[in-house]
C-alpha cells in the first residue's frame, strides 16, 4: 500500500464477513456510504412500488429515473475523466465502489452507475472521438440522456473476436452494415451503440476491424430481445443490421483500428468484473449464514452442526482470497504495470471462486436453496454466468499461460 494513502476502517457490508482494512481513498469511504444510503433508501422503495426484483428487471423508462437520479447525487460518471465530472478515482478505488454497489444486493446495482448501457461503456473512447462524436453521443451519455452499449459478440465469435462477420461497406460518405450481433448487454435499453465491423474489402484475407456509434432506432437497425439469460433478465438482447447506413462521421478513431480500440481496456474490464461478483458472493455468503442460524432441526439451530460451520468458513475463506487477488491486481495496474495475467488470474479465481460460494449456499438451503424465488437461487445462477462472461475461465488461463511462457526480455 501507498504510504501516503490514508486508510479508513471500513465494515464489510453485513455482519457475515470479519471486520476488514479499507484501503481506498477517502473520497471512495464517503461515495460507498452515500451509495449505500441511496441503494439501502430510496431505491428500496422504488423496487418496492415497481415490483422490481432479481426475477422482475425495470423497464426503460425506470431505469432513466435511476440514472438520472444517480446523476443528481453525483454517482453517475465517476469514472469519467474530470473535465467531464468524473472524480479522479484510482482503480483500486473504482473496485471497492463497485464491490459495494453489488453487496447491498440490490436487483439495481447493474444500474446506479450505468454499468451495463452509461459512462463505464464510453471513458475509454474519451480520446478517440471527435467533437462532433463528443457532442452527439459521448455527452449525453455522460448526462444520462442517452443508454450506450457495447456490440462485439456474434454467434461464431465470442472470444474470437476478430473472427466477425458484421460487414461495413463504405459508400460515399455512408457505411452500410449487415450483420447481427449476439448477447450485447444493455441492448434493450440502449438508444446507440459502440459497434465493431469488418471493413476489410471482400474476399481479403487480413482482417480489418473498424468501430462505428450506431443509432439503435435508425433504419436497417433493429433490436431483438426476445429471450432471457439463465439469470432470468432481460438485459441481453441481440443487434440486427439490414443495410443500415450509417455516416461515415460516426466512425470512431481510424478505420481498421476498432480492434484494438476494444481490446485496449482489456485487462481493467476484466478486473472490473471481478468486484461484481464478489459483492454478490457476500450476499450469498450472509443469507445462507442468516438461514443457518434460523432453521432448526433436531431442536437446533444447523449453524450449530459442524459440517454447516465448515461450510461458511470454506465460503469465508475463499471469498477472503478472492478479494486479496482483486485488491492486489486493482494496486498493480495504479501502479502502471502491465497486468494482464493477473487481471485474468482475478477473474478465472474470482469468478470460480464466486460460484463455489453460491453453490454452498444453495447446500445449506437445502430444499429452499433449489426454489424459484430464492434470492440465493437466483445468485447460483448469476454467478455461474460469471465463468462465461467477459472471456471463458478456459480463455482465462489460455492468456496466464501465454504471459507465463512468454520468453523474457
Amino acid at each position: 500500500m501507498n504510504a501516503s494513502t490514508p486508510t479508513t476502517r471500513l465494515a464489510a457490508a453485513g455482519p457475515a464477513l470479519p471486520e476488514m482494512l479499507f484501503e481506498g481513498s477517502p473520497l471512495a469511504a464517503q461515495l460507498i456510504a452515500a451509495l449505500r444510503d441511496f441503494l439501502h433508501g430510496e431505491l428500496v422503495d422504488l423496487a418496492r412500488s415497481h415490483g422490481i426484483d432479481h426475477e422482475h428487471s425495470p423497464d426503460k423508462a425506470l431505469l432513466r429515473q435511476v440514472w438520472r437520479r444517480s446523476h443528481a447525487l453525483g454517482f453517475y460518471g465517476m469514472s469519467l475523466p474530470p473535465s467531464m465530472g468524473g472524480k479522479e478515482l484510482s482503480v483500486l478505488d473504482q473496485v471497492l465502489i463497485k464491490e459495494a454497489i453489488y453487496a447491498t444486493g440490490s436487483p439495481f446495482a447493474p444500474h446506479v452507475l450505468g454499468e451495463l448501457s452509461g459512462p463505464p461503456r464510453i471513458g475509454a473512447l474519451v480520446r478517440k472521438a471527435t467533437p462532433w462524436q463528443m457532442e452527439q453521443f459521448i455527452a449525453p451519455v455522460a448526462r444520462a440522456d442517452k443508454a450506450i452499449c457495447f456490440a462485439l459478440t456474434e454467434a461464431g465469435a465470442g472470444s474470437d473476436a476478430g473472427a466477425l462477420q458484421t460487414r461495413a461497406t463504405q459508400d460515399g460518405d455512408h457505411y452500410v452494415l449487415h450483420g447481427r450481433k449476439r448477447f450485447i448487454s444493455g441492448s434493450p435499453f440502449a438508444d446507440c451503440a459502440v459497434l465493431l465491423a469488418s471493413t476489410a474489402p471482400e474476399g481479403a484475407a487480413e482482417r480489418e476491424i473498424s468501430a462505428f456509434f450506431v443509432d439503435l432506432h435508425a433504419p436497417g437497425v433493429e433490436v431483438v430481445s426476445g429471450y432471457k439469460t439463465m439469470a432470468g433478465q432481460s438485459h441481453t438482447g441481440d443487434i440486427v443490421l439490414d443495410g443500415a447506413r450509417v455516416p461515415a462521421a460516426q466512425l470512431i478513431g481510424e478505420r481498421g483500428r476498432g480492434l484494438a480500440l476494444a481490446l485496449g481496456r482489456i485487462t481493467v474490464n476484466r478486473l472490473m468484473h471481478c468486484p461484481a461478483m464478489l459483492g454478490l458472493a457476500q450476499v450469498a455468503l450472509r443469507d445462507a449464514r442468516d438461514y443457518a442460524l434460523e432453521r432448526r432441526q433436531f431442536g437446533r439451530s444447523i449453524a450449530q452442526f459442524q459440517a454447516i460451520q465448515h461450510m461458511l468458513a470454506d465460503m469465508a475463506t475463499q471469498w477472503a482470497a478472492a478479494r486479496a487477488l482483486m485488491v492486489q491486481t486493482a494496486r498493480a495496474i495504479d501502479a502502471g504495470i502491465d497486468a494482464r495475467a493477473q487481471a485474468s488470474m482475478s477473474k478465472l479465481f474470482c469468478s470460480e471462486a464466486a460460484f463455489g460460494i453460491a453453490d454452498r449456499a444453495v447446500q445449506i438451503h437445502g430444499g429452499e436453496g433449489i426454489v424459484q424465488g430464492r434470492r440465493v437461487e437466483f445468485l447460483f445462477r448469476m454467478l455461474r454466468m460469471y465463468r462465461v462472461l467477459t472471456g471463458t475461465s478456459e480463455i482465462q488461463r489460455n492468456t496466464i499461460a501465454r504471459e507465463l511462457l512468454a520468453t523474457p526480455a
